[in-house]
């Protein structure tokens, strides 16, 4: 082999870098799509119920569990409350979903970072702040995948 086919192909040899370390995040990616299920069933299970419903209905059903004994409230009030909450609810469950996306597709692509750990705090505390405090179980599947990234280490020697 001559010295000049030598020099053009060491230069490809050095651009080459070392393969990736190969880890599974088969937990986080669970408790992934365990918090994107509850929240579907909770946050739109809801929202859809509530924005359904007419307001003698939301009277009758609705009203008494949602506002308990806030009796200052007229009928229509508590009806577009009820829908307004209800509205809330769904966009934030698509914002729940699309972070819960994102952190997934990440994970699959590039398991051995913790970008997706962000994603899914960032997913976790949409889903706490979203629902107002209440769906702080569906939460807790979110952060504890985010936690999962923080602690596990990554095997194969790197950081």
């Amino acid at each position: 082999m001559s010295a000049r086919a030598e020099q053009r192909r060491r230069p490809q040899d050095e651009a080459v870098p070392p393969p990736a370390p190969s880890i599974r995040r088969t937990a986080e990616l669970w408790l992934t799509g365990i918090g994107a299920v509850l929240a579907t069933l909770f946050l739109g299970g809801f929202a859809l119920v509530v924005n359904r419903l007419d307001e003698a209905a939301f009277a009758d059903v609705v009203r008494p569990v949602l506002l308990g004994g806030a009796e200052d409230l007229s009928s229509a009030e508590a009806f577009e409350a009820g829908r307004t909450l209800g509205a809330w609810f769904g966009f934030t469950l698509l914002l729940v979903l699309a972070l819960a996306a994102v952190a997934v597709l990440l994970t699959r692509s590039r398991p051995w970072r913790r970008a997706p750990g962000w994603w899914l705090l960032a997913a976790g505390a949409v889903c706490l702040l979203g629902s107002q405090l209440i769906a702080y179980p569906i939460a807790f599947f979110f952060f504890l995948g985010a936690g999962l990234f923080a602690a596990r280490p990554v095997r194969d020697g790197s950081s």
